[in-house]
């Protein structure tokens, strides 16, 4: 399999992308000095925005990054649901003394402009989630030396993804915090995710590019499994949530390891579109009855989140975590690599000196 990715970092290990303050140029930064490949989150940021914390990464750090752009959305036409969704919304507005967003406000994420600056501005990598881009877009950024990921969460879209020209897919199974990167947005399939050890299978036997396996990873150990199962590198993203350079709020990395928060849920409570969350009060009462209609609900309860982070009330808040968020470690980031990439080593030892699995 192609090195051209891992050649770029010397640990086999991805800080994932966590859109909506998670990952700021600080945390991208540490990860990429501790060996492994800190990202960015261009999702739901303007183009703009984007720009901004690729030029303050830069100042950060000489190592490579990547940046995680969203796909635009199909249109959704059951505007009649989002309605509905708005008025049982209404008392939590009230709560929060706090007006709901405009469902409105644009399905699109500024791809189009933030493909342009990635274009005028190369970065070393680039990953995209909710779809994939054209092989246009992909041969462009390659011939401007970015190397490009897609996530997938089937075998059928890792196909999709390896038509369309990407370097490597990203395996994302369902053990995953925040959105699953799904192509389409099926609400049927609710509850159908594969889990990441047999989606990597499954992916290997589909496509003959690079994988990088994403869900529920916290130790060396897992990094280690998955690396046996085929993948060329592991991605975290609960793992680095809990760390002091991470931008999540201090109620979110507080949550993680609250016996309070006991599980987490796939969700469509927040966005419209299917996350991994902490179950929470609002998880509970709005879960079951939120459309599929991504990114209208999430520009609809933006505010509400908002006003629950400012009151402290981390039980109106999207607290996004994986199946691992008790796992969390409080650790420095540049640490944590450090942490994980000994757990690792140690792994495959102990692998090597029992003579490989039984």
């Amino acid at each position: 399999m192609s090195s051209a990715l891992t050649d770029l970092f010397p640990h086999p290990i991805v800080q994932a992308p966590m859109a909506g303050g998670g990952s700021v140029p600080q945390l991208a930064a540490a990860v990429s000095e501790a060996g492994g490949l800190g990202f960015l989150a261009a999702g739901l940021k303007t183009a703009d925005g984007m720009y901004q914390e690729i030029k303050q990464l830069r100042g950060l750090t000489g190592r490579p990054f990547g940046v995680n752009v969203f796909m635009p959305q199909p249109e959704y036409a059951e505007s009649g649901a989002v309605d509905l969704y708005a008025h049982q919304l209404a008392g939590e507005a009230a709560w929060y003394d706090t007006e709901l967003g405009d469902p409105d406000s644009g399905r699109d994420d500024g791809y189009d402009a933030k493909l342009a600056v990635l274009l005028d501005n190369p970065v070393p990598v680039v990953s995209f989630h909710f779809g994939v881009p054209s092989r246009e877009a992909l041969d462009a950024l390659r011939r401007a030396g970015t190397f490009t990921l897609v996530t997938a969460t089937t075998a059928e879209e890792a196909r999709a993804v390896e038509r369309a020209g990407a370097d490597a897919v990203i395996a994302q199974g369902v053990e995953a915090g925040g959105h699953q990167g799904t192509h389409r947005d099926i609400p049927e399939n609710d509850g159908s995710g594969i889990g990441l050890l047999s989606l990597i299978a499954q992916i290997r036997e589909a496509v003959g590019i690079p994988v990088v396996a994403a869900g529920g990873l916290m130790r060396g150990s897992q990094i280690a499994a998955v690396l046996a199962a085929g993948a060329s590198a592991a991605q975290l993203g609960t793992a680095f949530l809990a760390t002091p350079e991470s931008g999540a709020h201090a109620l979110h990395k507080q949550a993680l390891t609250n016996p309070l928060f006991a599980r987490t849920e796939l969700t469509r409570a927040f966005s419209g579109r299917p996350a991994r969350g902490l179950v929470n009060r609002f998880l509970r009462e709005h879960g079951p009855y939120a459309p599929a209609a991504y990114p209208e609900i999430h520009h609809l309860t933006t505010p509400l989140r908002k006003a629950a982070a400012k009151a402290g009330d981390a039980q109106g808040m999207a607290l996004w975590a994986g199946q691992g968020h008790r796992m969390a470690r409080e650790l420095p980031a540049g640490r944590l690599v450090e942490v994980l990439a000994e757990e690792l080593d140690a792994a495959r030892t102990a692998l090597s000196a029992e003579g490989g699995p039984r």
